[in-house]
Order: C-alpha cells, then structure tokens, then sequence
C-alpha cells in the first residue's frame, strides 16, 4: 500500500526541487508537478513528487490523524 503524506515546505530550491519536514524529518522532493507553492506551504508527497497543494487546517488535521493512528511522530512545524 502506498500513502501520499502532507509535508510542510521549508525551502525552494532553483531546480525545481524543495525540501519538506513531516514530524521532524526533512526530505527532498520534486515541485514539477505543483504551480505556486510557497515556503510554510503543505504538499502532499508521494514518491518524491509533490502531487498538490493542500489547506494548512486540512494539513494539520490529517497529520493529528495520523499520528494518532501511531503511523506520523507528529505534525510538522
């Protein structure tokens, strides 16, 4: 089963490319596919793309959901 996960974006970077944090951790991932994103933004990721943007109250919703459900640390900052 895969899962795409919402990630705050923490920087931009000139390729193209942004690096997100969920719970703490920081990744990279690909802004080919979204328009618009901005720093302090949520994007759902999966396998390294970034599939969409999403509202920050949805964001931050899904995130307590998940961690609930023992599967995310905890909502990104």
């Amino acid at each position: 089963m895969c899962l795409a996960v919402p990630a705050r974006v923490v920087a931009i970077h000139d390729d193209d490319r942004a690096t997100v944090n969920l719970g703490g951790v920081t990744s990279s991932c690909s802004l080919a596919l979204v328009e618009g994103v901005e720093v302090g933004d949520y994007v759902i990721v999966h396998v390294g793309y970034a599939l969409s943007r999403l509202d920050t109250d949805e964001a931050e919703r899904t995130l307590a959901l998940l961690a609930e459900a023992g599967q995310v640390a905890g909502a990104a900052a």
